[in-house]
């Protein structure tokens, strides 16, 4: 490959980065939000590496060539394009945040750790939790912190497979997509929502019948109210 077409296919490698993480969020769908510098930089330095292999090889092509040199030059840059093909498919059609598929193809979080201590909740009427805050306090050897009040859940709907029930869960990020697992929760009392949609859940948790399980299981909450909402622009936890 020559020099021009190693400098387009660069050029625009650094032109998609900077596409999603520069100049939109679409990164957040791929990894954590604390990445974006990380991102805008590479992306800065690939178009910049890019840009000046482009220019210093126009600059530095003799004035006169031979027709086999033209022609082999003339399949540079349609390589180039060729590879980055999938980047212009990424850019154009950007795969959505992790969803349903991705959490029944995952085997949840471990059991959280029993010593993990929570405060006491706020005396407000119902308390918005982060689902991995919920799943918790949940698990927690002061169980009753949850007891009786009322929680505002966030999350995206998860049908049953067995057609029984639903889940509203949330796919937590260690650092990208590749390595997120499912938050979910069992919500009872209610009827489930599409498939995928995004919905604040307000209800009560279900305390365990035979106290903290020691193999994780999912926690429950008996919802008084399901409300449709947009995608958060943070999809992840």
């Amino acid at each position: 490959m020559s020099r021009q077409a190693q400098g387009a296919v660069l050029l625009i490698l650094g032109a998609a980065l900077l596409s999603i993480s520069a100049f939109s969020t679409t990164y957040v769908n791929y990894v954590k939000p604390g990445f974006r510098p990380l991102l805008v930089g590479a992306g800065a330095v690939l178009a910049v590496l890019g840009l000046l292999s482009v220019v210093a090889d126009v600059l530095g092509r003799p004035a006169a060539h031979d027709h086999d040199h033209d022609h082999g030059h003339g399949h540079g840059p349609r390589v180039a394009w060729l590879l980055a093909a999938p980047v212009f498919a990424l850019v154009l059609v950007a795969p959505p945040a992790l969803g349903a598929f991705a959490a029944r193809r995952t085997d949840g979080p471990p059991a959280p750790p029993r010593t993990a201590a929570y405060h006491a909740l706020a005396g407000s009427e119902v308390t918005e939790l982060t689902l991995g805050e919920f799943i918790g306090r949940a698990y927690a050897p002061s169980g009753p912190s949850l007891a009786g009040r009322q929680v505002r859940l966030i999350g995206f709907a998860v049908p049953a497979e067995d057609g029984r029930g639903w889940y509203l869960a949330r796919m937590q990020l260690r650092c990208c997509a590749a390595d997120a697992l499912a938050l979910e929760v069992a919500v009872h009392g209610a009827p489930a929502p599409a498939e995928d949609s995004w919905v604040a859940v307000t209800g009560t948790w279900i305390p365990w019948q035979h106290g903290v399980p020691d193999d994780y299981a999912v926690p429950a909450v008996t919802a008084t109210s399901v409300t449709g909402i947009e995608q958060p622009a943070e999809p992840y936890e």
